[in-house]
């Protein structure tokens, strides 16, 4: 068995969208840090600037472009850009998302649309996009999801709708892109400690917190580190063989169903 080590993408040129903060930061270093020169996509440019100042400090390569993945345009713009700097797209992080909890009831078109069009659409636009480059000598595309695409979960319509589409997207871009060599799998983290869409849909107070925490089956929340590990195998030739899959890392939190965790977080 090949254990992972410094240089395991040696030679591999990312891409990863939502790359600014959270998660996509996370997996973002964690490719540098094994030898992948990184593109960083994200709506704030001091937040790409951050991360891409992280990789550098490990001696790794970083690239931002500033921009909506809502914006197909600019999003082949900036696959174009960084095919030109390093020469080659092999790997596709697509870590963009939005989401905030509201009723059904009282959700607006707007808000749903929102979420739909940078959770799923976004995440199309940038396989699209890079579909050309990848498609010239194989590679890799990883979707961050979440467990809301099967977990029933209220006031998660919105999100848990964009979610699941995109792990069908997933199944579907693996079984037509796998003859051009493209592996197309999924990751669905569940509550992640110290990113934003734990502060947004979990409680803030301690007491709360730890009480959410004992309540999972593991006992405590997930790290951005251990996510970005997993990632770093999906995209990894150690996972040469694994296409078409949605990896579940959520500590055990969808055994527990989507009322149970929101009577938890004082919902």
């Amino acid at each position: 068995m090949t254990p992972f080590r410094p240089g395991l993408l040696q030679g591999q040129v990312a891409l990863v969208t939502g790359g600014g903060s959270g998660i996509g930061a996370g997996i973002a270093l964690r490719l540098a840090e094994h030898g992948a020169v990184v593109g960083l996509v994200g709506r704030t440019q001091s937040k790409l600037d951050d991360t891409a100042a992280r990789i550098r400090s490990v001696g790794g390569q970083a690239h931002a472009f500033a921009l909506d993945v809502r914006d197909y345009d600019a999003l082949s713009g900036a696959v174009a850009e960084l095919v030109e700097r390093a020469g080659k797209l092999t790997l596709l992080v697509c870590s963009a998302a939005g989401n905030f909890l509201s009723p059904a009831a009282t959700l607006s078109a707007g808000g749903f649309k929102a979420v739909i069009d940078i959770d799923l659409l976004g995440t199309f636009n940038a396989c699209r996009a890079s579909f050309e480059a990848l498609s010239k000598q194989g590679g890799a595309v990883l979707s961050i999801t979440a467990t809301q695409a099967f977990v029933p979960t209220p006031l998660q319509c919105h999100a848990g709708a964009a979610k699941a589409a995109i792990q069908k997207l997933t199944q579907d871009l693996a079984l037509e892109w796998g003859s051009v060599k493209i592996r197309v799998n999924a990751l669905a983290p569940g509550p992640i400690d110290a990113t934003e869409g734990m502060r947004r849909l979990a409680p803030p107070g301690a007491d709360e917190r730890a009480k959410l925490e004992r309540a999972l089956p593991a006992g405590r929340f997930g790290t951005v580190d251990e996510i970005a590990d997993m990632a770093l195998f999906l995209l990894s030739p150690a996972a040469g063989f694994i296409t078409g899959t949605t990896l579940v890392a959520d500590g055990g939190q969808s055994l527990l169903g989507g009322s149970r965790l929101l009577e938890l977080m004082g919902g």
